[in-house]
């Protein structure tokens, strides 16, 4: 066997190694985050990627892509629905510091 042909071999399959452990992963997440964002609600809480976690109180802008969250009593932030990280969840948003 020639010894070109097993230096090819040998990066496609570090190639294919690399896609499967790095690539993929990173995509089927991406996938979720998306779907999260264009199903957010009125009402539901989330975290921001800055760490605020607030409740959804309205949309902004023609198109939706500006969020308004209620962080505290009569106070509320805008922010851009690409940065909501996550949904908190039932027991998070319980927990005292």
């Amino acid at each position: 066997m020639d010894p070109g042909f097993t230096n090819i071999g040998l990066m496609v399959l570090m190639m294919v190694v690399f896609w499967l452990v790095l690539i993929r992963p990173q995509q089927k997440k991406q996938k979720e985050l998306d779907a999260l964002l264009k199903q957010l609600k009125k009402g539901q809480k989330v975290r921001t990627s800055g760490g605020i976690r607030g409740e959804i109180v309205d949309f902004k802008s023609e198109v939706g892509d500006e969020v308004v969250l209620l962080i505290a009593d009569r106070v509320k932030i805008n922010i851009l629905r690409s940065h909501v990280a996550g949904l908190v969840e039932q027991g998070e948003s319980e927990q005292k510091s």
